[in-house]
């Protein structure tokens, strides 16, 4: 794509925006940034664009840039639904996503990672496995640092791009074609931004979109969507599945290890006995990542050593403290229903669970079976605290307890744990009902747990 002198908008002004504005100025366009949000919440990422030549409208849109553009590049955050867009549509002029861009000027390997859950610890532990097996590696996309900044050379050459991807990002791609794709698994989220579950579906099903015979998809074979999805429409790569049962082409789950299996034939295997990811969700995690870094060329040591070294990441079923025998564990980043699920299964002792925010549009009764088996005491908080506790009342052994802050939430969930328990925060929603994000929120509760101590 040739765009020199082109007129390029860039809708957005986040992290990825002004990531997206600095390649273009690169690349001899002529960039208009617009942005909804008032100027002065927009101070940082408005510096950051200081001395390039770069228009600024902020505080809302103008249809005339949209009108007059040769491309428009939308931010992950910005619906590719918007009525704002409609000027370039009947124009005919593209609009694409950031990612679709960047993957236009990336001529290495791109391994991608979707799914509901678990895609950003998937991605950094595949990431870790071919940094191990000597493999420079980028580590990017919807984590960390967007794909636009290495494909503008802001970091050093790679052998593998490994990717984290959302449905956001895959609702603008055009010709974005990932070598090695994964799909983790397919719940209910978003349903905020899309009209049905199954356009969500459809939307995480596009990384395997361009695809061709000889590339990779790593497939759920245990997710019930995943496997709906692969019968209806199957990808054209070669599939390599991953579940507790045995497989022909792909990885079997076992409680201590993983075996991976080539037309019927084991052709490796990895102990999971050392692993610091916890819970049945993880195994499946790591059987993933085993799959997809060794199709990129990672060597079965830097996958064991990964593996016995990758402790997870911040605000997923971390441990931030013990007091008084109790064990508080901060999950923030469960912000649906499913991670909720997955995180309760992790644990044998009684928890005191802490959930609320912002719904998604949810459904909280598919925790029940969970909260009656695993859930002594429930605190509930933020805006959907009425409907957590119409769909769940009943199901908690002691009740329902009802916080209006997380340092109350905190405070009654403690006061409810006895010795050898566990405090989980797993939220099942959003958390801009109270927080910037659920990185805030975690570290939140971090901070009243330390007081505690």
């Amino acid at each position: 794509m040739d765009l020199r002198n082109a007129s390029v908008v860039v809708v957005g002004l986040g992290r990825s925006g002004v990531a997206t504005a600095r390649f273009l100025v690169n690349q001899g366009a002529r960039v208009t940034v617009t942005d909804r949000a008032p100027a002065d919440t927009l101070k940082a990422p408005a510096e950051a664009l200081a001395g390039l030549n770069v228009r600024l409208k902020l505080g809302g849109h103008d249809a005339f840039d949209f009108e007059t553009a040769d491309l428009v590049v939308l931010s992950p955050g910005v619906p590719h639904t918007l009525p704002m867009l409609e000027p370039a549509w009947a124009k005919g002029t593209p609009v694409i996503g950031e990612m679709e861009l960047a993957a236009g000027y990336i001529t290495e390997p791109i391994l991608a990672v979707t799914g509901t859950n678990g895609k950003t610890t998937t991605t950094e532990l595949v990431g870790n496995m071919l940094r191990k097996s000597g493999k420079n590696v980028f580590v990017g996309g919807n984590i960390g640092t967007p794909l636009i900044a290495y494909a503008d050379g802001a970091h050093a050459p790679a052998d593998v791009v490994v990717a984290e991807v959302s449905s956001f990002q895959l609702d603008t791609i055009v010709d974005f074609r990932p070598q090695t794709a994964v799909m983790l698994n397919i719940t209910d989220d978003h349903l905020d931004r899309y009209p049905t579950f199954y356009a969500y579906a459809d939307s995480k099903w596009r990384i395997f979109e361009n695809q061709l015979p000889s590339d990779v998809a790593v497939l759920n074979a245990m997710d019930a969507t995943v496997a709906a999805m692969i019968d209806r429409r199957p990808p054209h790569a070669r599939r390599r599945l991953y579940s507790e049962k045995a497989v022909v082409n792909g990885a079997q789950i076992l409680k201590d290890k993983i075996l991976l299996v080539d037309a019927g034939r084991q052709t490796g295997s990895f102990r999971l006995d050392k692993a610091g990811l916890i819970g049945p969700h993880n195994r499946e995690n790591t059987a993933a990542a085993c799959l997809a870094a060794r199709e990129q060329g990672a060597s079965d040591a830097g996958i064991q050593q990964a593996i016995d070294e990758f402790q997870g990441l911040s605000h997923r079923l971390e441990t931030v403290g013990r007091v008084r025998g109790v064990r508080f564990v901060n999950d923030s980043k469960a912000t649906n229903v499913d991670a909720v699920n997955r995180a309760l299964a992790c644990f044998d002792d009684p928890v005191i669970l802490i959930m609320g925010g912002q719904n998604k549009k949810g459904d909280f009764s598919a925790l029940k079976s969970q909260v009656r088996r695993r859930v002594k005491t429930l605190v509930v908080m933020g805006e959907a605290k009425d409907e957590i506790v119409t769909a769940l009342a009943g199901d908690p052994e002691r009740g329902i307890l009802e916080a209006g802050s997380m340092q109350e939430a905190v405070e009654k969930a403690y006061d409810a744990a006895v010795d050898g328990e566990i405090v989980l925060l797993s939220p099942a929603c959003a958390s801009f009902d109270m927080f910037d994000n659920y990185a805030q929120r975690g570290d939140r509760f971090r901070e009243i747990v330390e007081r505690l101590g």
